[in-house]
C-alpha cells in the first residue's frame, strides 16, 4: 500500500498493491496494520455504507457534529470526483477543500478524517460507491453544507453535465460555511 498526504493535513489518497494476471486481479482494499503504517491513522471501521448513482449525481456535502465519521472511500464501479472540506476552526486550512478522482480502474482511495465535510460528483455513466465510517451514522447529527458555496469554491468537473448535478433535497437545503456549524 502506498499513502500519499493531500494538500490537507490528516486526508490520504490511498493506492494499493494490486496483483493482476490473466484470470484478472487481487488486492488488499484494508488491512489495518498495513494502513496505521502508511498514515499514522489507527482508525477502527464500523460502517460500510454502499452506493450507487447515475452521472452528474451530487452527493453531499456531508458530515456529523457529533459522532463525527472518518472515511475511507473508494469507487467499486465508474468514477467519480470526491472532495473533502476542512471544518475544524483550529485548522490552518478550515475552509479549504481537496477534490480526487477515484475510480474503479486505478483502484485508490481516499481517507477523510473526523472535521470534514465529504461529497462526491459521478463522472461516469454509473458509480458504485462503498466508503467505510469510523463511528455510526447519526441522522440527528448530520449536516450539509452547500456544495456549491463561493466561498469553498470548488472546481468541480461539471463540463459535460446538462445544466446542474442532481441533488437530493436534503442537499439542496446545504449551509453557506459562514453559516454552518464547524468543528472546535
Amino acid at each position: 500500500m502506498k499513502a500519499t498526504a493531500a494538500a490537507i493535513e490528516g486526508v490520504w489518497l490511498i493506492e494499493p498493491e494490486v496483483f493482476g494476471d490473466a484470470r484478472g486481479f487481487f488486492f488488499e482494499s484494508y488491512n489495518r496494520r498495513a494502513f496505521r503504517a502508511a498514515t499514522g491513522v489507527d482508525a477502527e471501521f464500523v460502517q460500510d455504507n454502499h452506493s450507487r448513482s447515475s452521472r452528474g449525481v451530487l452527493r453531499g456535502l456531508h458530515y456529523q457534529v457529533r459522532q463525527p465519521q472518518g472515511k475511507l472511500v473508494r469507487a467499486l464501479h465508474g468514477a467519480i470526483f470526491d472532495v473533502a472540506v476542512d471544518l475544524r476552526k483550529r485548522s490552518p486550512s478550515f475552509g479549504k477543500w481537496v477534490g480526487v478522482e477515484l475510480s474503479a480502474e486505478s483502484k485508490r482511495q481516499a481517507y477523510i478524517p473526523p472535521g470534514f465535510a465529504h461529497g462526491f460528483l459521478v463522472i461516469s455513466e454509473h458509480a458504485e460507491v462503498l466508503y467505510k465510517t469510523t463511528d455510526y451514522y447519526a441522522p440527528e447529527h448530520e449536516r450539509t453544507l452547500r456544495w456549491d458555496d463561493p466561498a469553498i469554491g470548488i472546481a468541480w468537473p461539471l463540463e459535460g453535465l446538462r445544466g446542474e448535478p442532481s441533488l437530493s433535497e436534503k442537499d439542496r437545503r446545504g449551509v453557506a460555511l459562514s453559516a454552518a456549524e464547524a468543528f472546535a
